[in-house]
């Protein structure tokens, strides 16, 4: 199954409309991690969620940030896949047209497999696409004690991380808000690698 990448130009607005997914299995921190990203810019108000009733994202999050460059504006569409298997079949709609991907791996050691098992989905979901889109590895709950975490090559070991154009890996403990701006800018780095972004909010 491949699904369609797709960057929106509105010329009249001299607007640039840009998907990002964050992904990766349940409770590994997506929810979290976008939840913090938006309380950096003062919009966590604005961040829609479909929850259960025990606080687990049905569907997905998601909220527009608006960013202003030299020329032209940014408007990104920020989604979190749902990481629990019983809705996977939501998943592929939320990954359509995606420009650019963080995903969000549970560095618990007993983890490993559901890390595995969500990024082999995704290179299903896509194919040989997979290699073409930006991502941006957030190896998350960085924080544990290093006993209980996963280290990078653990990860990375067991993916075909070379194939790659563009894929960075950066630690995270989005529960605390580490590392979570850093892997949202390094992917808007890898999208638009000329563009100087003011990092404010448009009003």
């Amino acid at each position: 199954m491949g699904l369609e990448l797709k960057m929106i130009f509105d010329f009249e607005n001299k607007t640039l409309q840009v998907k990002i997914v964050y992904y990766g299995p349940a409770m590994s921190g997506k929810t979290t991690s976008v939840r913090f990203l938006f309380s950096c810019f003062n919009k966590e108000n604005s961040l829609k969620s479909i929850e259960s009733t025990v606080g687990r994202t049905l569907f997905f999050d998601f909220g527009v940030l608006n960013f202003k460059g030299t020329k032209w504006n940014l408007k990104f569409l920020v989604y979190s896949a749902t990481g629990q298997d019983f809705y996977a079949s939501t998943r592929p709609a939320t990954l359509n047209g995606v420009d650019g991907l963080i995903f969000v791996v549970d560095s618990q050691k007993e983890c490993l497999e559901h890390n595995l098992r969500s990024w082999n989905e995704l290179e299903t979901l896509f194919g040989r696409e997979i290699y073409k889109i930006p991502v941006v590895i957030s190896l998350n709950k960085s924080d544990l004690n290093e006993t209980n975490r996963l280290q990078e090559t653990d990860f990375l070991s067991r993916i075909e991380y070379i194939k790659f154009n563009q894929i960075s890996l950066k630690k995270t403990a989005a529960i605390k808000g580490e590392g979570v701006l850093d892997s949202f800018s390094q992917l808007i780095k890898f999208i638009f690698p000329q563009l100087i972004i003011n990092l404010e909010v448009s009003k």
